[in-house]
Formats: C-alpha cells, structure tokens, sequence
C-alpha cells in the first residue's frame, strides 16, 4: 500500500475500543492490521485475510516484531468467494475493506461476505482509489464514490461519515443497520 495513506493516523478516526474483533479484508503486509492491532490490545483481535501467501507471512513476522502476534492473525482467504472469510456469522465488530475493490470483479460478494460476519451495529470501513488517481489502468476494475455509497446502501450499510484521506482515495465509516 503507498505510503501516503497513514494507517496509525486514519485509525484514530475509527470506532476501535480494547477487545473488539475486527476483520482486515485484504490486509496485504499489514498496514492497517498493525495499526488497529495497537488499538485493541491486550484483548483484542485482527482477523488479517489475504489470498497472498507470501503477505501473510510478512505480516506474521512484523506482528512479532511489534509485540502484537498474540492480537494478530493472518489467515489464507479468497474474499470474492461465497463465505470465503471462513468466518463465523456476526463474529466481527469492525471489517476494514482498503484498497481491494478496485482489483476485483466480485465486488458485490465481497461486501456481503462483510454483512455476514459484522455483528448487527457493527462498522464496516471502506477505503479506495478514486478512479482517475489510480497508478495504471491496466487490467483494474475501478470504483467511484457513488458507486461505492450504492453498493453499501444496497447490502445495509449506512453511511455515518466519509473519511478524509486527502486526494488519492475516498473512504467511509458506515453502520450495518440492516442484517436481511
């Protein structure tokens, strides 16, 4: 993930309290991983998905190296498959989705695997390039903001407020407020 997103920063804004479970859907190395980890310790838990093994293993190494490997758990996933958190139903209180949509063309499954393991109330972050600032083109499959607010809304989620992330992405905090 580039640098200018500022994981520890964007983390404060979030609704994390000691204890909570939260989901990092496509948690890469972990950037955000880490920096919620910090926040939810010493009873807390990342779930940390990624279908990139080799993420995975940097980030278990960084989770060591940080004190937080008993906070942190990577697991192998692919996110775009029906279930494919192999996650309990309503198990999490927070699913961070950063940077993953644009890359995929099951966005829909994606957000709905999200329902699934969000308790009721609970938040899902979303943060994503806007479609003009992405680096290359190339073979991505990129989201707007208005396609991402209508892609929320249609599985539940509220929006409660935008995040700011300055001019490279877009990002919202929502409520799942409808569990159907």
């Amino acid at each position: 993930m580039p640098s200018f997103l500022n994981p520890d920063e964007i983390v404060k804004t979030l609704p994390l309290k000691e204890g909570m479970t939260v989901a990092d859907f496509g948690s890469g190395t972990g950037y955000f991983s880490l920096a919620m980890a910090k926040c939810l310790k010493p009873s807390g838990r990342v779930i940390a998905l990624d279908i990139w093994k080799p993420s995975l293993e940097a980030l278990e190494f960084r989770s060591k190296l940080e004190g937080l490997f008993n906070i942190i758990e990577p697991r192998w996933a692919n996110l775009e498959d029906a279930r494919g958190s192999n996650l309990p139903n309503d198990s999490c209180d927070l699913v961070l989705i950063s940077n993953i949509l644009f890359e995929i063309e099951k966005k829909e499954n994606l957000i709905q695997e999200a329902k699934r393991v969000l308790k009721i109330e609970g938040h899902l972050v979303l943060i994503e390039w806007h479609p003009d600032k992405l680096p290359s083109q190339e073979k991505l499959l990129p989201i707007s903001r208005e396609e991402a607010i209508n892609l929320l809304e249609k599985f539940g989620f509220q929006v409660e407020r935008e995040l700011s992330l300055g001019l490279t992405h877009y990002g919202f905090l929502t409520k799942l407020v409808d569990k159907v």
